[in-house]
């Protein structure tokens, strides 16, 4: 079923009586040539290009809950590509680039808005800092824009631009960045991927890995055994426990990072706004919901909810940096678990076992990531070969310490990214 300008005028006229669902919802096989740990974006996006760009069609993504009920649904949608590390600037540029071709590609409206994104600064040294990351970008080919005070007063004048400690002197603009509908980009994915033939299993929580002369040959499930040639994890906050289940200690952490959305309001933000020395982020949805976010709780977590102190911290910057919208009541928030790597930067690698792969450690990145995660991992898991668009992102740099991505310039420790 592909949709269609047509297709839905003549729903429409008919009571919308003769769409179909979406994906099936098969019972699973005893045998499949990969499985995929995890039924989030990046697991369904894996499971669409191993299908679409390789041929392989008989996959598994296996989901303990419902598709789309993690992580890919607990953020705040930015889509971009302003990364300044050499190694994250060509991964993310890549994603960006399938980003801008994915409604096309999945035949699905991913709401995929570039409204643009400005990251304000408010120091010298921050702007030369901006400086330096705009010409990064460029010489990787995408836009950057070092606008001054001026030009930003004039771009979204409705912000505190004198604040007693944090004036603004600047932004970087990147034009080509925005937002993007969450639910929407994993219904895509699994769409497509169901439609290629890849079984879609929900309600199948993973509960161990089977390995034989250290190679896997398949997983227990709480709907029962089931083997498998190659088995790709990419289950978010929770890697380090699906890593546990085949002997593995991961460098990362699981730390809850939360969210909020006001009420519905007339347009007004028509751009993201990031606030670095706040580390706060806002944008307005296409419902006229204000989202945005801040840090992290700073605690080790599982728990997909967050804490009132983190609130209040992030709302007191909404309000140093946007006074306008004092009066907006916040609607609900909710927590995603992040897995934080100790050097910023995510991990897409091969393991030690053979056939078993490596998805992880996505820190703030891993909704922007979606589609070129899943083209990478599944170009790994197909040719057992890394894209040389993830070629950075090893596991090996944190035992031989070299090919640290130190993304934020703060060490390769826990706790600072």
């Amino acid at each position: 079923m592909r949709f269609s300008g047509l297709r839905v005028l003549k729903e429409g006229l008919t009571g919308n009586k003769g769409w179909k669902p979406h994906w099936r919802d098969p019972q699973p096989k005893s045998e499949y040539d990969v499985i995929i740990i995890g039924g989030g974006g990046h697991g369904l996006a894996t499971a669409h290009y191993l299908a679409s760009q390789h041929g392989i069609t008989n996959v598994a993504v296996l989901e303990k809950g419902y598709i789309g009920g993690g992580n890919v649904g607990r953020n705040t949608t930015i889509v971009r590509a302003n990364y300044g590390l050499p190694g994250n600037s060509e991964f993310y540029s890549h994603s960006l680039n399938l980003w801008e071709g994915l409604e096309e590609d999945l035949n699905y409206n991913v709401m995929h808005s570039q409204r643009g994104i400005i990251n304000l600064f408010n120091s010298d040294g921050a702007r030369d800092a901006a400086a330096r990351r705009g010409n990064q970008m460029i010489s990787q080919g995408d836009d950057a824009v070092l606008m001054d005070n001026a030009a930003v007063r004039k771009m979204i004048p409705y912000l505190n631009f004198d604040q007693t400690r944090f004036p603004i002197y600047g932004g970087l603009y990147h034009p080509r960045g925005g937002t993007a509908r969450h639910d929407a980009v994993a219904w895509g994915f699994a769409r497509a991927a169901d439609q290629r033939g890849v079984d879609l299993i929900q309600q199948c929580e993973v509960t161990g890995i089977d390995i034989v002369d250290g190679k896997v040959c398949g997983v227990q499930t709480t709907r029962g055994p089931i083997r498998a040639k190659k088995i790709g994890m990419a289950a978010a906050g929770r890697s380090s426990q699906v890593a546990a289940m085949a002997g593995m200690r991961l460098p990362i952490e699981s730390h809850v990072l939360q969210a909020f959305v006001t009420e519905g309001l007339k347009p007004c933000i028509d751009t993201v706004i990031t606030y670095p020395m706040g580390h706060f982020y806002i944008s307005q949805s296409d419902k006229g919901g204000l989202v945005f976010g801040g840090a992290l709780d700073y605690y080790s977590s599982y728990a997909a909810r967050g804490n009132l102190p983190m609130a209040e911290h992030v709302i007191e910057n909404a309000m140093t940096l946007m006074p306008m919208i004092t009066k907006a009541r916040v609607l609900r928030s909710w927590g995603g678990i992040m897995d934080m790597s100790f050097d910023g930067s995510p991990i897409i690698d091969k393991t030690h076992i053979d056939g078993l792969y490596l998805n992880c450690g996505w820190c703030y990145g891993g909704f922007k990531a979606t589609p070129g995660s899943g083209h990478v991992f599944a170009h790994l898991i197909a040719t057992d070969r890394p894209h040389k668009a993830a070629a950075a992102h090893r596991l090996d740099r944190f035992r031989t310490g070299r090919g640290i991505m130190d993304e934020e310039a703060t060490g390769s420790q826990h706790n600072l990214h």
